[in-house]
């Protein structure tokens, strides 16, 4: 396989990587649709190209056959039909994630060809953790912007599916009813269903929510080589059961919230330097998170030079990346006596204003926010000059603006700059 391939592969935007990852693997293996089911994007951990009708929960039964290494070829139920499949798992990711590829015949793949799609795998699931983990606020608010249709989906299919089956339950357990044989059967095929609509409820919180005590041990996982060999010592405040540690945090919430403690521990121990009368730099630092009700507050407190600047924090975006979600951003830095880093991540979307756009229009909306012209997006997108000023006017009028510029500032206001 191409390596050139690989590359444009994780270079594309995120609403795009799953079909130019079937179109890479289309000579090396042969299929006709393409479907995925992670943990990488916390507003859209299913995702199908090329095939409707391809439900999670068809993929979720692969997830047993499939190991991360050693992908499985067979045929599997996929949009309500047996069909051969390649399923390709990957543990690039704490979640896992899970690649299936409907095959166009059941002719046996090869092992290089099995070896070079699990790497691709590996390497497509382990980029969009990154970019997930990182808090990216361009790759974050196009997630964010499928928030509102899934949820949306997700709440009719639980109401019509649910409706359906309990009137149907409630029919076959009729005393009038006297065919026990038959009343049995369907009551059990109801409640079988009653049952797989509640473990699909079930996978998709798993994939899009965490604890906040599970949240902040992966983070202390993560400070701790940071600051091994440097002689600084790291105090960690775990959230208790007071403090929200059995609460349940979106994905993007506690993510965002691990990104910005990162970036702000970076901040600490390398752009300080030192302070009034030759104060060293930091020798401790304490990280602490408690969740209330509405949003979740992470310190940052060092006893360092107390030198620690607003621009030093900039510099690693972390006021872009609490922007994409809401959040704040305060600094206490008392010269002589250490620096205090609060930021407050709300728990749920204020009312931004980018969810109401698709993906191909916030892409549009990250290059107009970077000063380019129609023709430029057009090359860079691939599609036409007349197309990238379909999507202007509908990005403007969506957002209720008169001007590129003001969708602009709400671009970078937002997040939604393109990288």
């Amino acid at each position: 396989m191409d390596l050139t391939a690989a590359v444009e592969v994780v270079r594309a935007p995120l609403g795009e990587i799953l079909p130019r990852l079937s179109a890479t693997l289309a000579e090396t293996v042969p299929h006709r649709a393409a479907a995925e089911l992670s943990g990488s994007c916390p507003h859209s951990p299913f995702k199908a190209h090329g095939l409707r009708g391809i439900t999670s929960g068809e993929l979720a039964a692969l997830t047993g056959a499939a190991r991360p290494g050693r992908p499985w070829q067979g045929p599997a139920t996929v949009a309500g039909n047996e069909v051969p499949v390649l399923a390709v798992a990957s543990d690039a990711t704490e979640r896992g994630a899970l690649l299936v590829l409907v095959r166009t015949d059941d002719a046996p793949v090869p092992g290089p060809h099995l070896t070079s799609v699990q790497a691709l795998w590996d390497l497509v699931t382990a980029h969009r953790d990154r970019m997930s983990q990182e808090a990216v606020p361009g790759q974050l608010a196009q997630s964010r912007a499928a928030a509102g249709a899934r949820a949306t989906a997700i709440a009719e299919l639980v109401d019509a599916h649910g409706a359906t089956l309990s009137a149907l339950l409630g029919v076959l357990r009729s005393r009038d009813l006297d065919d026990a044989t038959a009343r049995g059967r369907a009551v059990d095929l109801a409640v079988s269903a009653l049952v797989e609509l509640r473990a699909q409820a079930e996978r998709d919180r798993a994939l899009t929510e965490e604890r906040a005590g599970d949240g902040f041990a992966r983070l202390a996982g993560e400070l701790r080589p940071l600051l091994r060999g440097r002689g600084v010592r790291l105090d960690l405040g775990p959230p208790g059961t007071e403090e929200g540690a059995d609460r349940l945090l979106p994905a993007d919430v506690a993510g965002t919230a691990r990104a910005v403690v990162r970036a702000v521990v970076h901040a600490v121990l390398d752009d300080q330097g030192e302070g009034p009368g030759g104060r060293a730099p930091a020798g401790r630092v304490h990280v602490g998170w408690r969740v209330g009700e509405s949003e979740l507050r992470a310190t940052v407190r060092d006893d360092g030079p107390g030198t620690l600047s607003r621009g030093a924090l900039d510099a690693r975006r972390v006021g872009e990346r609490l922007g994409v979600l809401g959040g704040r951003l305060d600094l206490d830095a008392v010269p002589g006596w250490g620096t205090t880093v609060t930021a407050a991540v709300p728990q749920a979307p204020r009312g931004d204003p980018l969810t109401v756009l698709g993906a191909r229009e916030l892409e549009v909306l990250g290059h107009l926010a970077r000063g380019r012209r129609n023709r430029d997006i057009a090359q860079e997108l691939h599609i036409s000059e007349s197309t990238v000023k379909f999507h202007v006017a509908n990005i403007l009028d969506k957002l209720g603006v008169g001007s590129r510029g003001e969708a602009a500032a709400l671009a970078h206001e937002w997040g939604a700059t393109a990288a």
